[in-house]
């Protein structure tokens, strides 16, 4: 019996040890930045995107061809943070985009810029922490990013006056930080969100892949990386949820979403849209993947972002 017990208790600590090391894998390649691979983000994202290359390379050389210019703020806790600006027409109008996890601002917004520097719009690409050339070890995925998109608010604002008139625009882990701006006391020049393809939180999104894509199931590895990431990055990963901010949103909100997103599922957009305490539209691109929504249909995605904007700026 007592061969037999410790033979029980060397095989529950062999299966505890394999767990702790599991996790910590999954840990260090999605919250750290140089674990975080653009290249396993675009393949989960399920997206054909070679289809697009052409359309992307040629909007990002017209994009680069517009004056622009580097431009930095500190965050809260002291991180040097990057943007790219330009200045457009210098109206009153701005955009302040935030892209997706493992990406960059230039990245993710060089067709869109196509469609906000013509319609008069000031844009300001911004790198997200532990993203392009912004500093930070850990990923924020929202809940840390929030308050620096707040800042970037403020930084635009004073840029511009007091008849600045900003949107803000993200998808994907940008998408989930607009949504957790809204819980903010966001300046009174923030006239509106455009949240494309946003999660709930880190620890719903990461539960999704794991069940889905690894065939893992979720517990304990969500728990032990919650407790990993409170120490290590400050924060938990359900301690800012989307969909909870938005219950104190005040700005006017236009949610866009794929269809047939496979990695982070337009159940999530319904649960986001379903709370937002704000007046709200939203659009659902058929048969669209993960970010695949403007190049899929343009010209919905055009026009709707065309109604939403006349409701909300002059």
């Amino acid at each position: 019996m007592g061969n037999l017990l410790k033979g029980a208790a060397a095989l529950l600590g062999a299966a505890a040890a394999a767990e702790a090391g599991g996790t910590a894998y999954f840990y260090r390649r999605t919250m750290m930045r140089y674990n975080a691979k653009t290249e396993r983000t675009i393949k989960m994202s399920g997206v054909d995107w070679g289809k697009y290359v052409p359309l992307m390379q040629e909007r990002r050389e017209w994009m680069m061809q517009q004056p622009h210019e580097d431009v930095w703020i500190r965050s809260r806790d002291g991180l040097k943070l990057h943007g790219t600006y330009f200045k457009g027409c210098e109206g009153t109008k701005a955009v302040i985009c935030f892209h997706g996890y493992t990406s960059k601002g230039l990245n993710d917004y060089g067709s869109l810029s196509y469609y906000y520097l013509r319609h008069g719009f000031r844009m300001l690409l911004i790198d997200e922490r532990a993203h392009g050339d912004s500093e930070g070890t850990y990923i924020g995925f929202g809940t840390k990013d929030r308050y620096d998109g707040l800042e970037w608010a403020k930084w635009m604002k004073d840029l511009i006056g007091e008849d600045a008139q900003i949107l803000l625009h993200g998808n994907s882990m940008g998408g989930a930080t607009v949504c957790m701006m809204s819980g903010l006391s966001l300046p009174p020049q923030v006239k509106g969100i455009v949240s494309d393809c946003a999660f709930t939180s880190a620890k719903e999104v990461f539960t999704h892949v794991l069940h889905s894509m690894y065939h893992l199931p979720a517990f304990p590895m969500i728990q032990i990386a919650d407790k990993l990431n409170r120490k290590n990055a400050g924060y938990g990963l359900d301690d800012c949820n989307a969909a909870r901010e938005v219950r104190k949103a005040k700005v006017p909100f236009l949610f866009i979403h794929g269809e047939k997103d496979v990695f982070v599922p337009c159940w999530m957009c319904g649960e986001i849209y379903k709370n937002c305490a704000s007046p709200k539209s939203k659009l659902i691109v058929k048969d669209a993947g993960h970010g695949e929504s403007y190049y899929k249909d343009t010209a919905a995605y055009e026009g709707t972002l065309d109604s939403f904007i006349g409701g909300i700026m002059k």
